[in-house]
């Protein structure tokens, strides 16, 4: 019975580990080709603005979405955590080029402008709170990581 656990816990801890190592292998694929598909779609956007012989501010704005999702793909692959003041960041980017392209392209006013406008600040109070969260009240996982490194 004995070695019937032993061996249990030995089959466990092998697939756990091989577990693990499927897992990583994916994640560190995924962002390769997250980045690559980042880099590709930044490259392109640039060459057409320089085909085109202009930039205007929506897109430079993209350029800066780029820019985010890059910061975010390398926090995530040195950390493995994944920053989610990045993700509003992004989203409040992408609204002001919704809010620029409406009211220069389309030239509307009214409720669709204060809807933008108003989602961009619930977001921005979102990060604010991200913020005072994450400075009063830091994560718990990591104390416990350095918890178990010391003793181990």
């Amino acid at each position: 019975m004995r070695s019937a656990t032993n061996f249990h816990r030995r089959l466990k801890r092998v697939s756990d580990m091989f577990g693990t190592l499927l897992v990583d292998l994916f994640h560190h694929l995924a962002l390769f080709a997250i980045g690559a598909t980042t880099v590709w779609s930044a490259v392109s956007a640039f060459l057409d603005m320089v085909g085109r012989g202009r930039a205007n501010l929506s897109d430079i704005l993209l350029l800066f979405i780029y820019l985010e999702i890059g910061a975010m793909i390398s926090i995530y692959f040195r950390t493995t955590m994944l920053p989610v003041r990045y993700l509003i960041y992004i989203a409040i980017t992408v609204l002001a080029r919704v809010l620029i392209e409406m009211v220069s392209a389309e030239h509307q006013t009214g409720l669709d402008i204060l809807i933008v406008a108003g989602a961009i600040l619930v977001l921005s109070l979102a990060v604010l709170v991200l913020g005072f969260g994450t400075h009063n009240f830091p994560e718990e996982r990591a104390s416990n990581e350095k918890r178990s490194i010391s003793q181990a």
